[in-house]
């Protein structure tokens, strides 16, 4: 059983940033981010490939970075240019060996405020 706890979310402004971070239990292999807003469907934001290639959601892409710390189980959502469109429940999702997210952190609130 994997464990993934998310934390670093919290309230900042049109513009602000924010640095979210998962620890995960086991060995990082495919991590995602996901975000779910009030009455919207839960979407995709971000990837990690045990191999650190990274992909990004059109609307994060240039403003959001993932990155991972493999010495401390770790990884990362640098969020820079942050808008209000970007509030939401941020959950941090491990892939495993088989590409399918099958564990799930608690999820960490961002509000951004215009």
């Amino acid at each position: 059983q994997v464990q993934l706890v998310e934390s670093g979310g919290g309230s900042v402004q049109t513009g602000g940033s924010l640095r979210l971070s998962c620890v995960a239990s086991g060995y990082m292999y495919l991590m995602g981010w996901f975000r779910q807003a009030p009455g919207k469907e839960r979407e995709w934001v971000a990837s990690i490939f045990s191999a650190s290639s990274t992909s990004y959601a059109d609307s994060v892409k240039g403003r959001f970075t993932v990155s991972k710390d493999n010495a401390k189980n770790t990884v990362y959502l640098q969020m820079n240019s942050l808008k209000p469109e970007d509030t939401a429940m941020y959950y941090c999702a491990d892939g495993g060996p088989t590409n399918a997210y099958t564990y799930w952190g608690q999820g960490t609130q961002v509000t951004v405020s215009s």
